[in-house]
């Protein structure tokens, strides 16, 4: 049986930065991909924004690797010029309740170290977004968007760079607690030990975690499926920032509400919204979402052409709380919590997972 010192599971955007941080740290590293290619999971269907981290509960780990990811993601985008704009955010109030509530996301914004949040009035924001029709807003200037896939390339060249390897067409069909490692089985037969096994399968962790001899299934979370539909807009985008409806207050989101970005050619994209799956295949835009999208899109651009939406693609968020539960944070398990020697798992690593993704794999190395 070949001996391996880490072995990450799937190379994913967070995959692929845990595996490079690894083997910065000259350990040696082999990462397990069961697709054809690097970030073909939940990697290729985000909004590839990167997160000032507003939204998220103080002191938890969204909000703490979000804003530390975020400006380290910033200074490596600029270090490997790898394409990126930060070019700022406006979270848009559409009625009252969400208008009084503008304060208190700068307030939780300054709690979890975003320190630039500042709300306009409606003119403010209309004179920076004249298509814009709002009540107010809070602009963020630390949003920005990113070419996620040059990102994952630069990952992978670090992570190769220092003697680590990506395998493709390899699915890991369960692991195995050993005395002082772990055994990694592959589904085409082949056999490895591990002195560490990361867990970053992704849509797939719960199902391998599951597959964990040795892992006691009270560790494994349940598994919740949020699909969401992106529309893309037929030409140029009226607007030069993100723009985000404001949540409303004591309600529990699942999402961001349908939300514009534009990536880095000025195409602009509205969505996501959230529909409740059981499946993590169910991918596919039902063009006749397009009609509630419509509705969504006019509260904060009445100018939306007729005709002018067209499906796009869909991303499935790997969520452990369900419909109407306050959303969760991410789950990261290591031995002290679990008992199982080198077993690293990452449970609900949806958004801002892109954001948070270098800060994650510095948390994750330091469990190891």
């Amino acid at each position: 049986m070949e001996q391996v010192d880490v072995v990450v599971v799937g190379a994913g955007v967070v995959g692929l930065a845990i595996a490079r941080a690894f083997a910065l740290r000259g350990r040696e590293v082999l990462v397990l991909e069961r697709e054809a290619g690097i970030g073909m999971g939940t990697s290729s269907r985000n909004s590839e924004v990167i997160h000032a981290g507003i939204y998220y509960l103080p002191g938890s780990l969204k909000a703490r690797l979000c804003v530390q990811g975020k400006q380290m993601l910033y200074r490596y985008c600029q270090e490997r010029r790898i394409p990126h704009q930060q070019c700022g955010k406006l979270i848009v109030a559409l009625t009252d309740s969400q208008r009084m509530a503008l304060p208190d996301l700068v307030r939780q914004g300054a709690i979890n170290g975003v320190d630039d949040l500042v709300v306009i009035s409606r003119e403010e924001a209309m004179a920076l977004e004249p298509s814009l029709a709002c009540m107010g807003a809070v602009k963020s200037p630390s949003t920005g968007i990113i070419d996620s896939h040059s990102l994952m390339l630069a990952f992978q060249g670090d992570l190769e760079h220092k003697g680590g390897l990506v395998v493709c067409h390899t699915p890991v069909s369960g692991l195995r607690a050993l005395d002082g490692g772990l055994e990694v089985g592959c589904a085409d037969g082949t056999l490895l030990r591990a002195n560490c096994v990361i867990n970053s399968a992704g849509l797939g962790g719960w199902n391998l975690a599951l597959q964990t001899h040795g892992l006691p299934a009270s560790f494994v979370p349940g598994a919740w499926y949020a699909k969401g539909s992106y529309f893309t807009l037929e030409g140029r985008s009226p607007f030069k920032q993100l723009i985000y409806p404001a949540p409303e207050p004591d309600r529990h989101l699942a999402g961001l509400g349908v939300h514009l970005t534009i990536d880095l050619g000025g195409q602009a994209k509205f969505g996501p919204d959230v529909q409740w799956t059981t499946s993590a295949d169910d991918l596919d835009v039902d063009a006749a979402q397009g009609e509630r999208f419509y509705v969504e899109v006019r509260k904060y651009w009445p100018g939306l052409p007729d005709g002018a939406l067209h499906p796009g693609y869909a991303g499935m968020r790997p969520k452990i709380s369900g419909p109407g539960q306050p959303a969760a944070d991410f789950l990261i398990q290591g031995p002290e919590t679990h008992g199982v020697p080198g077993l690293i798992n990452l449970f609900g690593i949806e958004s801002p997972g892109l954001t948070s993704c270098m800060a994650l794999a510095e948390h994750v190395t330091h469990l190891a």
